[in-house]
This record gives structure tokens, sequence and C-alpha cells, in this order.
């Protein structure tokens, strides 16, 4: 966090010098003479906006992209205590989890580590939500062509996906 606020103050530090450029180069330019002062100032102006636009969509997509490296960190270390706890919330222990639902969990798992809404991914998909969420919770089967459109929605092949699951299926047997 404090290297996002060092690199925002980085940031506009650079915007005034860079603000100051442009009016240098703009007093140099032998086509801006032949403009009135006010309209120089004008296109200063605008110049020195456009400047200040790009300036800010950087500081937006650098912080958006920390952030993401932030999830993806916390979800590297969380996501086996979140395997194992879910487990013990639905008291599976000392007892065989159905395909099905190993199926829902690896798919619920997936989805939330991608910080990704059920309605997100159930239109992506071209399932309904409703039947998502069915799936998720391993209370319904779903064929192989929307298990595969599911997972191509979160950004998996078929293939990827039923590893994780079968993965899954051996932790929890172990």
């Amino acid at each position: 966090m404090v290297d996002m606020i060092t690199n925002t103050r980085q940031m506009e530090e650079q915007m005034v010098m860079n603000a100051q450029n442009v009016q240098r180069e703009f007093a140099n330019n032998a086509r801006n003479k032949d403009l009135t002062p006010a309209q120089q100032r004008a296109v200063a102006f605008a110049q020195q906006q456009v400047l200040k636009a790009r300036a800010a969509k950087k500081a937006k997509d650098d912080r958006q992209a920390a952030l993401n490296r932030m999830w993806q960190e916390e979800d590297a270390e969380q996501s086996k205590t979140r395997s194992v706890a879910h487990r013990r919330e639905e008291g599976s222990e000392g007892r065989d989890v159905s395909l099905r639902e190993a199926i829902g969990h690896v798919l619920r798992d997936l989805r939330t580590r991608d910080h990704k809404t059920l309605r997100e991914v159930s239109e992506k998909a071209g399932v309904s939500l409703g039947y998502l969420s069915e799936v998720e919770r391993g209370q319904k089967e779903a064929s192989s062509e929307l298990l595969a459109s599911i997972a191509e929605s979160l950004g998996f092949n078929t293939a990827q996906m039923l590893r994780m699951v079968a993965d899954y299926l051996d932790s929890d047997e172990a």
C-alpha cells in the first residue's frame, strides 16, 4: 500500500514536469505563433488535460494490477485452508464425497478465486443462474457439455477442471 502511495506521488510530480514541458514546447512551436495568446493558453490547457488524463488512467491501471496481484497471493495462501474448512462445514469428514459434490466444490472454488459472480459465469457459460448455483452446491448433475461450457467460462478446459476434481477427491480420501 505504501508503494502505491509513493508511486502515485511520483506520478503526480511527473505530471507537473510534463505540463511544464508541454508549455515550453508549445511556446517554441512555430504553428502556435499564429494563434492569439488566449488560443495559445487554451491549446496548452487542453494538452495538459490530456496528459493528466493519461497519468490518471495509468495510476488506476497500476492500482488495479496491484490489487489483482494481492488477490492472487491471498488466493494461493488460502486455497488449501478454504478447501479443508469447506469440507468441515459440510461435515464431510467420515463420509464419501460424491462426484457431483466434488465438481460443485471445484467449480465454486474456481469462480470465487477469480472473483467472479454466479451471474457473470452463468451468462458467459449460457447456463441459468439457478442451475449453476445448484451445480455448485452439488444438488444437480450437469451434462458434460454444460460442464465444458462452465469450465471454459472460468478460463479452464474440461480436462483441467476434471483433474482438479480428481485432486479434490484424492485429498478428501486422504
